[in-house]
């Protein structure tokens, strides 16, 4: 069955960084967009990265722009985010979203807590 497998979060002080990981399975990878989305307590779900299927087009939301890089590994079918200069507001759960890049299908990860904090 369609699985995306989330890893990679925890504590981290402002400033320092983290890699998330998302593994994916059941489905062809390649025909996927890939996609990260993040969730603060009392906010709405936010899209922080994206990258096409052929991982040629990277977009970040304004607010992470510079600090962090999405990127996708095809031979281990797994997408990455590369989160530097952490800040307070980056406190969230981060979703990996596969969204297939011209038919209806969409999954989605379980999510995993980033938690920013001296």
């Amino acid at each position: 069955q369609v699985q995306l497998v989330e890893s990679g979060g925890g504590l981290v002080q402002p400033g320092g960084s983290l890699r998330l990981s998302c593994a994916a399975s059941g489905f062809i990878f390649r025909n996927y967009n890939m996609n990260w989305y993040r969730q603060a307590p009392g906010k709405e779900r936010e899209l922080v990265a994206f990258i096409n299927s052929g991982g040629g087009i990277t977009n970040y939301a304004t607010s992470v722009k510079g600090r962090f890089t999405i990127s996708r590994d095809k031979a281990k079918n797994t997408v990455y985010l590369q989160m530097n200069g952490l800040v307070l507001e980056g406190t969230a759960v981060y979703y990996c979203n596969a969204r297939h890049s011209y038919m209806d299908y969409t999954y989605w990860g379980q999510g995993t807590q980033v938690t920013v904090s001296s």
